[in-house]
């Protein structure tokens, strides 16, 4: 593909001067970003924008493959909320007819087609959720189905004419899989090009996704250029790495703190966290000004513990998902069950083998000498699970990650893998 800073579509004789005012929205646009491109082209969209009074059009496509969103899937969403909050319209795009496709990004597998009841099925809780963090009064809510359908045979053999194989296999994952012998289906090269075609549906100004989906956003910048519009710019934001700090947030790997769960839970898993990744949830997940974020790191580093930031962090997630009262009793409930909380220095284990019996889990993590000593510790109430007591010695635990607890000073990070 080539360079997207190579193109320019404002000659820059007719370039805008910036305002006191764009210059503050375009650093707001860039905080915590991965990447903006290009900046100076958006930066003449929010010149014009503010000149003409007409708000920019700024998309987000998801494509409903699962019917919960988690924290991971928020950090794009908050981006969004602050760009509606500078005045701009925002299109939540729900990829029902993409998701037939199925998107391959990052993946050396393709992912499994979904059918139209698992879509219709997802896709129901999908806006009701994301309206947690975005204004649904100020949402535009548009579904790529209804450009999509339309277009027919005839439709796509010309949308398909505007992109060479070449091109397609300019995507790093395509590569990688063409260079090992990976087969490679015709239709996922429909995925991409379908989802620059929502970009020309939809007049975007600004797209946005994670930084796996650049080549599709890429994509959408260039069909825009084939079909005599005005080029959209796009900003990629990072993943969100999961509660084992490893691995990006996802539901399948356990790692995940889903925005609908009980504040108490959130609140749990949030302070199980370590100390240096609570500062990358910080940079993505709070509104909390830059300025306020560098007085906290300031204090950590003078003496402070880092686990009373840790607690602001948790308490403002909650509110913003449930209460303010939520939060309070989330934070009293934690220092109730966890007898003063997490120590700094807990102890990291990672164990297969899951679901494995909780008996076994506490040997294993060298937190009982034995699993029948373990079994009693459960019968005795002195087991807890994310600041939760576990009274079940049947209890079998699933893959993820959790933090145990066995007395009052026996403590373990676990990650547990199949």
């Amino acid at each position: 593909m080539n360079d997207p800073q190579l193109q320019s579509n404002k000659a820059a004789s007719a370039a805008l001067p910036l305002t006191d005012r764009v210059r503050e929205a375009l650093e707001i646009t860039k905080r915590g970003v991965d990447e903006l491109l290009i900046e100076s082209e958006f930066a003449q969209k929010l010149a014009r924008s503010e000149l003409s009074g007409k708000p920019l059009r700024i998309k987000l496509g998801l494509d409903p493959t699962a019917p919960d969103l988690h924290l991971g899937h928020t950090v794009v969403l908050n981006k969004m909320r602050q760009l509606q909050n500078l005045g701009h319209t925002v299109i939540f795009l729900i990829g029902d007819f993409t998701s037939m496709i199925g998107d391959p990004s990052g993946r050396n597998l393709t992912r499994p087609p979904l059918t139209a009841e698992q879509i219709k099925e997802n896709a129901l809780t999908y806006f009701a959720q994301a309206s947690l963090v975005l204004d649904p009064a100020r949402t535009e809510i548009r579904y790529n189905s209804e450009w999509s359908d339309p277009l027919g045979a005839r439709g796509m053999i010309e949308l398909s004419a505007k992109y060479t194989v070449a091109r397609m296999l300019e995507r790093e994952d395509f590569t990688k899989r063409y260079k090992a012998g990976t087969p490679i289906s015709i239709h996922e090269f429909l995925y991409p090009l379908m989802q620059g075609y929502d970009s020309v549906a939809l007049k975007s100004d600004l797209e946005l996704g994670g930084t796996d989906q650049k080549f599709n956003l890429l994509v959408g910048r260039e069909l825009q250029k084939d079909y005599g519009q005005e080029q959209q710019c796009i900003l990629t934001m990072p993943l969100l790495e999961g509660l084992d700090g490893v691995d990006k947030m996802s539901k399948s790997k356990g790692n995940y703190i889903g925005i609908t769960e009980p504040g108490n839970t959130m609140f749990a898993k949030l302070m199980s966290i370590s100390d240096v990744m609570m500062w990358r949830y910080y940079e993505l997940l709070s509104f909390r000004s830059i300025s306020e974020i560098a007085q906290f790191k300031r204090e950590v580093a003078d003496g402070r513990n880092p686990r009373d930031i840790k607690v602001l962090l948790g308490q403002e997630i909650v509110e913003r998902f449930h209460t303010h009262q939520a939060a309070e009793e989330a934070l009293a409930d934690f220092v109730n069950r966890a007898k003063g909380g997490i120590p700094d220095d807990i102890a990291e284990v990672k164990l297969s083998g899951a679901p494995l019996g909780i008996g076994q889990l506490l040997k294993q993590a060298n937190l009982c000498p034995s699993s029948s000593d373990a079994l009693r510790m459960v019968e005795q109430g002195g087991v807890r699970i994310d600041g939760a007591v576990i009274s079940d010695k049947g209890l079998k635990v699933d893959a993820g990650t959790i933090v145990v607890q066995v007395g009052k000073r026996k403590f373990a990070r676990v990650t547990l893998v199949a």
